[in-house]
């Protein structure tokens, strides 16, 4: 089984690698269709679908997974969101929602005024490159969770009910 995943990013590749470990899996460059910095659940959600189709389009017979990072307004409060979809060769969608915590005031800040979480994060954290390693999630959780195990339960959520559908389908 080939999987192509809508990112290059090592925590969304390898997130897909611990879950599918007969497959193989590359990650690609594709567009997400919506902003930089998703600023809600919706542009979050619609993000990792748009990554997943591109991906299942890009190799005959291919599943394609995209996983998408983002921000949402709860309460007056910014939150940290993410999403995933896997899209089949017969354009089956499966779509997961992750963990969510919220996000300190200085942080959100930041993402009010246009900035990417990535380089808000790499100022706050005082290094580079969270975004390719822990995330912000593993700042905010003290790395008791960090960015590949954040998308693995949703890359879990995905694979549990490709495989659900599959076995229920009997295809």
């Amino acid at each position: 089984m080939k999987i192509v995943v809508g990112s290059t990013n090592p925590s969304k590749v390898n997130a897909v690698k611990n879950n599918f470990e007969d497959a193989d899996v590359v990650g690609i460059e594709v567009g997400s269709k919506v902003s930089s910095q998703p600023y809600s659940d919706e542009e979050t959600f619609e993000g990792a679908v748009n990554r997943a189709r591109e991906c299942a389009k890009s190799s005959k017979g291919c599943l394609g997974i995209g996983l998408e990072g983002g921000v949402m307004e709860l309460e007056n409060e910014l939150y940290l969101c993410n999403w995933g979809a896997l899209v089949d060769e017969k354009e089956n969608t499966f779509t997961a929602s992750g963990a969510r915590i919220p996000l300190p005031e200085e942080v959100a800040n930041e993402l009010q005024k246009g900035k990417e979480l990535g380089d808000v994060m790499d100022g706050f954290a005082q290094r580079s490159g969270v975004s390719l390693n822990e995330g912000a999630i593993g700042v905010f959780t003290n790395e008791v969770v960090n960015r590949t195990e954040m998308f693995d339960h949703v890359v879990r959520l995905l694979k549990g009910q490709y495989e659900f559908y599959y076995m229920t389908k009997g295809n």
